[in-house]
């Protein structure tokens, strides 16, 4: 007789830049609902841009759109998650994204998964990002002892690795080859990100010439936006990423 090991297989569900509030598509939330049912994830990633101009009501309808997919959420903020008016965007820029969808920067841990949530959000800054040192710090520690088959995941808004075809002038995150090479020391198998609307997926050792294979199969995985709210760009379209992992 043979027997059969069935291979247990783990998703995450990552959707960026839903941008409520501008061109919202039900047809486009009724398939994401369809397909969320169908793979079952074990988290829903949405790494920012979740509301249009950081309105309550479109941080609510997105809360609406994440809560029906049936999976714990993993949401981060944006920069169209913040106040587009002074004072409110210096003086309470998270205070409504953490109101409505949660703390800015979330944890899931579970034997399958560890996942860190980031802001790399800074309000004097419109497009780019930054992470500061203490969020770097306090991700690796949280990275620390895993349990021994969960992915490691590290989200934020700010994109590390951008579609070619885009170009370089959608500004990424700052210091973005301090933290690959910090992220990648603490053991981040998987870094999801969104921001230019457009998708691409690459392996560390893809890109770089590494001394030592420690970290060199740390995934950069940049999402298209689920929302389109210009829609006469060309290359833009309604997409999302599935992470599968096994034992």
């Amino acid at each position: 007789m043979y027997s059969l090991v069935r291979r247990v297989l783990n998703r995450v569900l990552h959707v960026s830049d839903l941008h409520r509030g501008k061109r919202e598509s039900p047809a486009v939330d009724a398939a994401l609902r369809v397909l969320a049912a169908e793979l079952e994830p074990v988290l829903v990633v949405a790494s920012g841009d979740l509301a249009n101009r950081g309105r309550a009501g479109e941080l609510e309808r997105a809360r609406s759109l994440l809560a029906s997919l049936g999976a714990e959420v993993l949401a981060v903020p944006g920069n169209h998650d913040i106040p587009y008016t002074f004072p409110a965007r210096f003086t309470r820029p998270w205070q409504e994204f953490e109101r409505v969808l949660g703390p800015a920067e979330p944890v899931h841990r579970s034997e399958r998964l560890v996942a860190v949530g980031l802001c790399s959000v800074r309000p004097w800054r419109q497009q780019g990002g930054r992470l500061r040192p203490e969020q770097l710090r306090r991700a690796a520690e949280l990275l620390r002892d895993p349990p021994p088959q969960a992915l490691r995941l590290v989200v934020f808004h700010h994109h590390l690795a951008w579609a070619p075809w885009r170009g370089v002038n959608k500004l990424p995150l700052k210091r973005r080859d301090e933290v690959l090479a910090t992220l990648a020391a603490a053991g981040a198998e998987l870094v999801a990100a969104g921001h230019i609307h457009q998708s691409t997926t690459v392996e560390r050792r893809d890109v770089l010439a590494l001394e030592a294979p420690a970290g060199s199969s740390l995934v950069l995985a940049t999402a298209p936006g689920l929302g389109r709210p210009r829609p006469r760009r060309a290359g833009e379209a309604h997409g999302l990423h599935v992470y599968e992992w096994d034992e």
